[in-house]
């Protein structure tokens, strides 16, 4: 994919304050090059382009798109363009990141799987969580049996809000609401350690503009397991995790997704304190996901064993799944 070449070639498209957060830490990353960004104003695209010395600044999202000089592209808009913005990019031959929420419902999501394997493309959900170091260690210690069998999870993430009927999280046409903004990532934390659920309850708060303010359900797994998750966007929440097992639990405080640390408590010990290494960054860092994402173009793989396709596939199904039960419905979705 890259040649000879040490450094991966990056296209942002997308100019808000997660392409931002994102692209300042590409730039700290001496094996990544940001070439170009796009938006759907040119004067956006410079005054960016300008803000991180960037080459190229498109004020049209296909420009990019088509830009053979760029190895993979962070599709970094609202999750309602992404089936449009990341489904532009791999029909040209680009390699693509892509936020999440995936895409606003599993039909996307798996119309863009399909262009991937079409295109022999490599397409990456930005589950940043899922690349963090200090959460991969947890999963494989909770994979290895260190809190025995998974009985229970419970993750929220709340903001306090308020926001008006104009902002996008009010917003059906970009898929507002608290779920797929913030919802995304109590459930994909859930199916981090269990997998898909066999069944779902949900309860929701809903706008007067019918997306949902705030949303609690319950997952269950044949296995037995519950997963309590929560979402709100009219309540700031502790923002915080925890697993309990036959033999243990497992705490992680505010921040679950980027964790500075997490406990480990088993009956007859004393609590066992797990850290983020100061080595590998600020907790917040996104340099992880991009660190993978460039791994897997230089390995030649089409997608991402930390982040793969099936999981994001699932987790979209169970959003589905959670809106369903609340009455949620985006313009253009069959009712």
């Amino acid at each position: 994919m890259t040649g000879e070449r040490d450094s991966v070639r990056w296209g942002i498209l997308a100019t808000g304050g997660i392409a931002a957060s994102f692209t300042a830490d590409l730039v700290d990353m001496p094996d990544a090059e940001v070439v170009a960004v796009a938006s759907r104003t040119e004067a956006s695209a410079k005054a960016f382009a300008e803000r991180f010395g960037i080459s190229r600044a498109y004020g049209d999202w296909a420009s990019l798109a088509e830009d053979t000089d760029v190895d993979i592209v962070y599709v970094a808009t609202p999750h309602a363009a992404h089936r449009t913005a990341a489904g532009l990019c791999l029909e040209a031959g680009r390699h693509v990141l892509c936020e999440k929420a995936f895409t606003l419902n599993v039909r996307e999501a798996e119309e863009l799987v399909a262009l991937a394997k079409e295109h022999d493309r490599f397409l990456m959900e930005a589950m940043w969580m899922y690349c963090n170091p200090l959460v991969r260690r947890l999963k494989a210690l909770v994979d290895d049996g260190v809190v025995g069998e998974v009985r229970t999870v419970q993750a929220d993430f709340g903001i306090s809000g308020p926001f008006p009927p104009s902002h996008r999280l009010r917003d059906p046409a970009q898929g507002g609401g608290a779920l797929l903004d913030l919802g995304v990532y109590p459930v994909s934390f859930a199916q981090l350690l269990l997998g898909e659920p066999s069944d779902v309850v949900a309860k929701a708060v809903l706008s007067d503009e019918g997306v949902d303010l705030q949303t609690g359900a319950l997952l269950t797994w044949e296995s037995g397991a519950l997963a309590s998750v929560h979402c709100s966007i009219n309540g700031g929440t502790p923002v915080s995790a925890s697993i309990t097992g036959s033999e243990g639990r497992i705490d992680l405080p505010d921040g679950f997704f980027f964790p500075e640390h997490f406990v480990l408590h088993r009956d007859g010990r004393e609590p066992e304190t797990f850290s983020a290494d100061p080595v590998s960054g600020p907790r917040n860092s996104l340099k992880h996901e991009a660190a993978e994402a460039m791994r897997a173009l230089r390995a030649g793989e089409t997608e991402s064993p930390l982040v793969p396709l099936d999981g994001s596939l699932a987790v979209m199904r169970t959003l589905d799944a959670i809106r369903d039960r609340i009455g949620v419905r985006y313009p253009g979705e069959a009712a």
